[in-house]
Order: C-alpha cells, then structure tokens, then sequence
C-alpha cells in the first residue's frame, strides 16, 4: 500500500515548467491586492470612508448600479433567451455585439455613447426635442454607460445557463399541461437561477466599478454623476492616503461578490445537482438482465435473453393471450380545447386515432384502454413516434385525433397527452410530492388535493417515503418511479412512455410493472411504451407495433408477434435465429447464400424470414447421417449460461451466424469450446417461414 501511494503521488506531480510560471502569475495578480492592503492607512479609515463626498459618491455608485442591473435584466434577458434557444440569422454577429463592450476600451465606450445619445449623436437630439430628455452629463447617463459594460456578463452567464438546460425538461412540464408562461416561470426560470444571479451579481459589480465610460459619456459632477470610481480618480491626486482606503472598500465588494459566486459561475444546471445517495431498500441499477419468454405455442420453443454475466433470473409473465383490458364501450366524451384531468376516480374512453408523416410513416388506430409496446432497433423511430404524437418535433408531424376530437393544432401543453421520457426529466428544484403534483397543479387542481393525490402515487410505486426529497437525492430507479408516477398522477388522455421501467433492477421492475398494469386496467385512453424489454411488451401490451427506419412491420397481438416475427431484430430479441431471404419451392434462397429447406414453404418469390428456435438447433461433432436436410459446418465463438441450460453462438462459411441451445451435459461431451470445430443441422419441420 504504501508503495502505491508513492506511485500515485509521482504520477500527479506538477511539472517545474508549468509550476514556476503559474506562481509567478499568481504572484503577479495578488501583488496588487496586496500593495492596497501594505499601504492602507488603517487607523484612519474610517475617517477616509465617513466624509460627506464619499459617502455621496457610494450612495450614487449604488443608485447608478442597481438601476443598471434592472436595465441589464429588461434588456439582458430576452437576448440571452434569444441566443440560447431561437436560430436566426445573424447570431454570431448578434453575440459578437454583446462581446463588444467587454474588449472596448471603456473610454472609447464612452466616445461611442456620446456619438449616439449626446447632444450631436444619432439619437441625442430626438431625445432632447420629442421628451426632453438629456443624458451626457446626467445620472441617467451614468446609468446608461454602465449598462452599456456591464450588461454582457448578465448575458453570457444566463445565455450559458439556458444552453446547458435540457429542453426535455420544458417538454415535459409541457405534457404534463403547463403553459408556456407557467413552463418558463416554475421550470426554466428556477433550473437556471443559478446562472441568472451570478451573472446579475457580476453585472451589478461590473457597474458599481465603471469608470472609463461614465467619465467621458457623462462626465464628472459630484452629486450627479461623481461615483466611487471617479471619486478615487479625484482623491488620488489630492489626498493618496483616502484614495487607497476607497479602493479598499471597491477591493472588498468585488470580493465578497466573488465569494458569493463560488463555483456558481461556470458549469450547467445539470453540475449543480446535489449528489445521489443510494436507496435506502437498496440501488435500483440500470442492467440487461436475463428474462425468459416462453412463447404460447408451447415450451419446446422457450428463449431466453442472457445478460452480460449469463445470470438468469426467473420472471413471470402473463398469458400473452389474455386481454386484460376492456376495450368495449361507446365514446362518452369529447376532447375540449383544455385539458382539465378528469376528476380521480372517474373514467372517460378517449379513443386514438394518429397518421403519421415525415421520417415516421404510419397510422395508428386503438380503442380506449389500448397499451401498444413499440420496439425496434435504435434509430427505428420509436422516440421520434412519440414527440410526433406530443407535437415537439419537426421531425415527422402526427394528425392526432382523441375522442373522436383533432388535436393536432393545439399545443402539447393542451394536447392531454402525458410523457415520461427515458430519462424521468424530474425538475430538479422540486421535490418528489411537488414534481409529482406539477400535472394536477398545472390544470388547476388545488393545492391540498394535489399533493394528496400525488402522495398516493408514489406510495403506489412504492416511493411515498422519498416524497420531500429532490431528484439529485434520489437513486436512477426511484427518480424513474417518481417520473412514472407523476405522468400517471397528471390524468393523461393518452399516455407515452419511453423505456419507463429501463432504470429499475429486477425486483423492483416486476412490482412496477404490476402497479403500471393495474392502472392500465381502468385506463380511458390508448398508452405507448417504447421498450426493449420482451416481458414488458408481452406482460403489458395489448398490441406490439415493431418499426424499423421510421416504417411499420408489424402491429399485432403479443402472441401473434411472438410466434410469428416478421423482424430480425425482433425475432432476436425473443431469443431467435431469424434468416432473411426469398423463398423458393422447397424453401427459403438466403441472403448471404445458400438455401434453407422447409417442410411448409411459402409462395415463390415471397420475402420472408426463417424462424428457427435454439432448441431446434443440433451440434453434432461430425457431420450428421439421417433425416435433417439442412446440415452446415460451422466453429463455436461463444458459450453463455441460461438458465439451467447453454447458449452456443457457431458461426459458418456456409449459413449465417446460428444460435442453439443446449444442456451443459450435452456441450461436456461434445468438447465445446471457442473455436471448436462443428456440424450443426436444423429439420425441415423446426423451421417456420414468415412473409415481410
């Protein structure tokens, strides 16, 4: 151990090149600050400080200052929000601007001020002739030029605040039914506080200390215009010794302005989260684990997915052959344009009904009580489905009908479609009770009976006792929960759920999941969950819709897909080899070459995938002899546990990559290891032929 620690120590050891110049910098700045304090005459400070010019001085160096920094605010804000969030042309130029003042010598400042609001400027006549008002040589003036340096450090720092801001953030406020106003006043507004203050700290110091603008634009008049700076200026060539106590007390407001900002200064809302602490059950883990799908055809066809470790885990799943939700009934409601939940405990049907254009082509039609799982590789058009449907994104444009009523034109915040992106996006100001209870507060639900209903969500989904904690205190599967509940809580007319359970360990995620299905159950409206979870889309959907490049392949019952998919990358994921290809009369031309032949085979020249389960899969050491038509060499490259049982990926020259299944007895006796040398053979009558 020590000699580790002696390893560490040299390896972050500072190079001498880069040392000595940083201390001499260091040195170079503080020499300075130093000098003011060595040469302060400190018994009379008080004195120095007291008399009736500085103090007057310091009296109108705060008025100047504040009214600048409520000028910089009116003007500073709308501009960082138009730079941080609004493209247009010319914002590179427009930032340039806003840069300017702080690389403009202050005189030349002043110069350009008095150019354009002095008595002979571009503007300083009309002001004098139409208000008749006069700035050069007036407070106003001295505000105006302090404004004029100081207002690009407000700017930069909220411009940077609003850039680190996750728009998903607002997006989700939105969905939950905030207005734009209530969205930027209870979201936006609190996540970037942090960035607003400390660039209105800046800019009120910055103008407490402006001196070079304010002497040349509005001149030196005590009691008008005369601030601390230039009260310095004066007193350094009458009276040294008053001067330096003056500068003392700027050196001192500058720093304790400095102190105030401590680590506030840079980074973005997202740095500034409080730590996670683990859960106090236990930390829910992001994990691939193993699930284990049994398809209703029967178990000779099970699969099961291994995680990165081959650890299984048992999980039970529903009868994917069940409805377990009542899609019967007339339309009892039409959708108003607000979005006011429906009263808790009462159940209003709001059929859906999408055509989708763009990158997304589709169209969507599901009765009141519809769960449809929405899977598919990345990039298929899953998430962007969803922002379709919410109407935040220019990416491909959904005509959304709900209730019979088209609510295309209204804005997502009307919409009464609820979304619970694949972060949780929980604000981070709030607390768990009050990010919870933000749906039912946004549509006007008092405050009592919202955080009433919003504590009986979290304690559904099993986080009431974390309610008066924040998301930065929260593990990833809590905060997933509290997100889960909160779009739940918000009484959505359709609900859009975006790997809602992905955060939750196992355990965790099954009793989740049975809470999600319970209120499914008495659910009016049509929910969406995108999932890559095979015992979700079987344990919850009630239709699977697979997509690929933004294109449905497939919407039908869980079993339908699961006895019969028409993806790779779903068949997959159910634990399948899938072989595209063209049939032929005895079976199917694959791909990559070579032919697959099948006991019931397709028309000829049908696109279609060859579904062939891994226990249909034999290994044999030497070409087999006997009934199977479909024989391939092959090399083993991978083994992993599932189960009670091995998963054997063979590769060949001949066929594409197969997966087989095989008991640990069995892989014994054959001598399998990576690279072993192999005969694989499928029968004719394992193999199930799918048209695309």
């Amino acid at each position: 151990m020590p000699q580790l620690r002696r390893r560490t120590g040299h390896r972050s050891r500072t190079p001498l090149a880069l040392t000595v110049p940083a201390l001499l910098a260091v040195a170079f700045l503080l020499l300075p600050l130093v000098g003011i304090l060595a040469r302060t005459p400190w018994p009379d400070l008080v004195g120095h400080l007291t008399t009736p010019e500085t103090v007057e001085a310091l009296r109108l160096s705060l008025l100047v200052s504040f009214w600048a920094l409520g000028l910089s605010l009116v003007l500073g804000v709308p501009l960082a929000w138009l730079l941080a969030r609004v493209p247009f042309r010319g914002k590179a130029f427009v930032r340039s601007l806003v840069l300017l003042p702080m690389v403009l010598p202050p005189t030349v400042g002043g110069v350009a001020l008095l150019l354009a609001f002095g008595r002979r400027g571009l503007l300083g006549p009309y002001l004098e002739d139409w208000f008749g008002i006069t700035l050069p040589f007036h407070t106003s003036g001295a505000v105006l030029a302090a404004t004029f340096v100081a207002m690009p450090f407000l700017v930069i720092s909220l411009e940077g605040a609003l850039g680190g801001l996750r728009p998903r953030y607002e997006e989700t406020a939105a969905s939950l039914g905030a207005s734009p106003v209530r969205v930027l006043l209870t979201v936006t507004m609190p996540m970037v506080a942090p960035g607003l203050l400390a660039g209105a700290a800046l800019t009120w110091a910055r103008a407490l200390g402006e001196f070079g603008a304010t002497i040349t634009f509005a001149g030196n008049l005590p009691g008008t215009t005369q601030t601390l700076p230039l009260q310095v200026y004066l007193l350094l060539q009458e009276a040294p010794e008053a001067a330096t106590s003056v500068s003392l007390l700027l050196l001192a407001i500058a720093m304790l302005v400095l102190i105030a900002l401590r680590g506030r200064w840079t980074g973005t809302p997202a740095d500034r989260t409080a730590k996670t602490v683990a859960d106090t059950a236990g930390p829910d883990r992001i994990g691939a684990d193993t699930v284990a799908l049994r398809d209703p055809a029967g178990p000779q066809d099970a699969a099961r997915l291994p995680d990165a470790g081959g650890l299984p885990h048992a999980t039970g799943l529903p009868d994917p052959t069940r409805n377990h939700r009542s899609t019967a009934g007339p339309e009892t409601a039409a959708v108003p344009e607000a979005t006011a939940p429906a009263p808790a405990g009462t159940r209003e049907l709001w059929p859906l009904h999408a055509h989708v254009t763009g990158f997304n082509q589709l169209t969507l039609d599901a009765e009141p009580g519809t769960t449809i799982a929405v899977v598919g590789p990345n990039g298929a058009g899953k998430t962007t489905l969803l922002r379709a449907l919410l109407g935040l994104t220019t990416r491909a444009h959904a005509r959304l009908t709900l209730g019979g009523t088209d609510v295309t034109e209204l804005p997502p915040h009307r919409r009464g479609v609820a979304w619970v992106p694949q972060d949780g996006a929980l604000f981070p100001h709030l607390t768990a009770l009050a990010n919870t209870a933000y749906g039912l507060r946004a549509h006007g639900i008092p405050r009592r009976e919202a955080r009433h209903e919003a504590q009986e969500w979290l304690d559904r989904l099993g986080v009431g006792h974390l309610a008066h904690r924040r998301p930065g205190q929260l593990s990833g599967g809590q905060a997933q929960r509290v997100a889960l509940a909160r779009a739940l809580a918000a009484r959505p007319r359709a609900l859009l759920l975006d790997e809602p359970l992905a955060a939750l360990d196992q355990t965790t995620r099954a009793r989740v999941r049975h809470t999600l299905r319970h209120h499914l159950d008495g659910f009016g409206g049509v929910c969406l969950i995108v999932t890559h979870d095979p015992v979700e889309a079987v344990a919850l959907a009630d239709r699977v819709l697979v997509l690929d490049d933004g294109r449905a392949l497939q919407d039908a019952p869980p079993e339908e897909v699961t006895r019969h998919p028409r993806s790779p990358w779903v068949a997959r994921m159910l634990g399948r080899n899938a072989w595209p290809g063209t049939t032929t009369a005895h079976g199917l031309r694959l791909a990559d070459g070579g032919t697959l032949v099948v006991s019931d085979p397709l028309p000829p020249g049908t696109d279609a995938l060859a579904i062939i389960a891994p226990e249909a899969v034999s290994v044999h050491p030497e070409r087999p002899s006997g009934s199977p038509r479909n024989v391939w060499p092959g090399t083993v490259r991978e083994i992993t546990a599932s189960g009670s049982r091995l998963r054997v990926l063979i590769t060949s020259d001949a066929a594409p990559d197969l997966v087989a299944e095989i008991t640990p007895q069995a892989a014994a006796e054959l001598g399998l290891a990576d690279g072993t040398a192999v005969w694989t053979s499928v029968k004719a009558t394992e193999t199930t032929l799918v048209p695309r």
